[in-house]
C-alpha cells in the first residue's frame, strides 16, 4: 500500500523569483502559500484533493486516469517551464501543456502533450512483472518522442529533481536536472507520423493546440511540486501567404466519413455525396486559429456545403465549431453558424442573396481574428461578429459535404495568411 510522503521542508529560496528572473521575464506558477491560479481541469474552481504542504503543491495520491488534474488559470503558447518534483515510490504523475478544455474533453492528456514523471524503478517492482514500455518512462513525451539515456541524470527516490520544457513555436525541448534529454519539432510530417500510428490515432486533437493551460496530474501517487516558474517566449507569425491545397492530392488534410473527396482533372477539390448520403469533412491536420483566409468554390450540383473554422472533431464524423455557410441561393452564404451549440449567429439579409453565383466560381474570405469574425463573398461584406465565445477557442480549417445527397462543390487556390 503506498502511504503519504513526508512533509516536504520549504527553504527561504523556494518558491521565490532573484532580481535577475523577474527582469528577465520569469512569472511564479506557484506561491509557496496558497492554490491562487490553479482550478479543476474544466472547472472554475479548485476541488481536487491537492493542497500546499511546507511550501509545496502536494497531490495526496487521490486521483485516477479520470480524475485529479489541476490546471492553471492562464493560457501560455510559447514558453520556458521550469519546476522541481518529488515522487513517493513507484510514484507516476505528469506536466502537461497546451491542454485544451472543452466539456467534450473528459481528460487533459487527449489534447496535452505531457513531459511524463515517474519512478521508473519503484513503479516496476511495485507492479511486477509488468513493465514499462519505453515510451512510458521518465522525461518521454509521452507516448511520442524518447529521451537520450546517456543524458538522464536522476536523483535517488524521494531526492527533489528539476525539470524544464522549452516550447518555442513548435521546437520542443525536454530538460531534466539541467541536461537537456530530447528535443523535437512539433506539427512536421514525422510528429503527425509519430501521433497517427501510436497511442493518440484515436484522439485526433492530440497535440494541435497552439496554446493551452498547463496541468498537473494526480496519478494515485503522492507527488509534490515546488519552484513552477515560466517564461514566456515571442510568437512567430509567417509572413507569406500559404496555399492549404497543393492542387494535386489531399496532402495536409484529413477526411472523416465515407463521403467523397478528391482532385479532378482541372486540379479542384472536390466534394461529392456518397452512397451513405451523410455529413463528412475534409479538415486540415493543423489548427489554425487568428488567419485571412480566401478561396474559390463552385457548386456544381445542390452545392450544400461550408467552411468551418476553430473546430474539432469528435470522431468518428462530429464537428464542433463554427462554420461559414455555403449552400444554394436563399440559404445564407457567408453567414455564420455554430455546430452543436447555438445555431445561427449571422444570418444573410434578402438583398444580398443574389452576390452568390450559383453554378459559376464565387469568391469567398473569412477573417478571425480574436473574437472577430469577417466575411466575404465575391468582395460583399456578409458579416462582421465580434463573440466571446468565438475568442476563447481554437481549432481545425474545415470544408463540409451535407447530408441528404445530391451534392457537388468544386475548390480552388485556398490559401490562408496567418495573423
Amino acid at each position: 500500500m503506498l502511504t503519504t510522503m513526508a512533509s516536504c521542508v520549504s527553504a527561504p529560496q523556494h518558491n521565490t523569483l532573484t532580481k535577475a528572473e523577474i527582469a528577465d521575464g520569469w512569472q511564479l506558477l506557484f506561491d509557496g502559500n496558497t492554490l491562487n491560479g490553479w482550478r479543476d481541469y474544466n472547472g472554475d474552481s479548485l476541488t481536487q484533493p491537492w493542497h500546499v504542504v511546507d511550501g509545496c503543491i502536494q497531490a495526496n495520491g487521490d486521483g485516477s486516469d479520470l480524475s485529479g488534474y489541476i490546471v492553471t488559470d492562464r493560457e501560455f503558447d510559447n514558453f520556458i517551464l521550469d519546476w522541481d518534483w518529488k515522487l513517493s515510490y513507484g510514484g507516476n504523475s505528469g506536466m502537461l501543456y497546451h491542454v485544451v478544455e472543452d466539456p467534450y474533453f473528459k481528460v487533459p492528456y487527449v489534447t496535452g502533450p505531457e513531459y511524463q514523471l515517474i519512478d521508473v524503478e519503484g513503479w516496476e517492482k511495485t507492479n511486477a512483472p509488468t513493465k514499462l514500455e519505453e515510451w512510458q518512462k521518465l522525461g518521454v513525451d509521452y507516448a511520442m518522442h524518447l529521451p537520450d539515456p546517456d543524458s538522464m541524470f536522476v536523483n535517488p527516490q524521494g531526492k527533489w529533481n528539476n525539470s524544464r520544457i522549452v516550447f518555442d513555436n513548435g521546437h520542443v525541448e525536454h530538460y531534466l536536472n539541467g541536461h537537456k534529454i530530447l528535443e523535437f519539432e512539433a506539427w512536421t510530417d514525422d510528429w503527425f507520423q509519430r501521433k497517427e500510428s501510436g497511442k493518440w490515432e484515436m484522439s485526433p486533437e492530440y497535440g494541435l493546440g497552439r496554446k493551452g493551460v498547463l496541468c498537473l496530474q494526480d496519478h494515485g501517487y503522492p507527488a509534490s511540486f515546488r519552484n513552477i516558474k515560466i517564461k514566456e517566449l515571442s510568437k512567430k507569425i509567417p509572413a507569406k501567404t500559404e496555399f492549404l491545397f497543393n492542387g494535386k492530392d489531399l496532402n495536409g488534410w484529413k477526411v472523416y466519413g465515407t463521403e467523397l473527396w478528391y482532385v479532378d482533372k482541372e486540379g479542384c477539390l472536390v466534394c461529392e455525396s456518397g452512397k451513405d448520403k451523410q455529413y463528412g469533412y475534409l479538415t486540415t491536420r493543423d489548427y489554425y486559429n487568428d488567419f485571412d483566409l480566401n478561396l474559390e468554390f463552385k457548386q456544381l450540383a445542390n452545392g450544400n456545403s461550408g467552411v468551418f473554422f476553430r473546430s474539432f472533431i469528435e470522431p468518428p464524423v462530429k464537428i464542433h465549431g463554427w462554420q461559414c455557410e455555403v449552400a444554394p441561393t436563399g440559404n445564407d452564404t457567408g453567414g455564420i453558424y455554430e455546430s452543436y451549440g447555438r445555431g445561427w449567429l449571422v444570418q444573410i439579409p434578402d438583398e444580398k442573396e443574389n452576390i452568390l453565383k450559383q453554378g459559376d466560381w464565387n469568391t469567398l474570405r473569412i477573417r478571425v481574428e480574436g473574437a472577430h469574425v469577417q466575411t466575404w463573398l465575391n468582395g460583399e461584406l456578409m458579416a462582421d461578429l465580434t463573440d466571446k465565445k468565438i475568442g476563447a477557442t481554437q481549432g481545425r480549417i474545415a470544408l463540409q459535404i451535407h447530408d441528404g445527397g445530391g451534392i457537388k462543390v468544386q475548390w480552388r487556390n485556398i490559401r490562408l495568411t496567418r495573423l
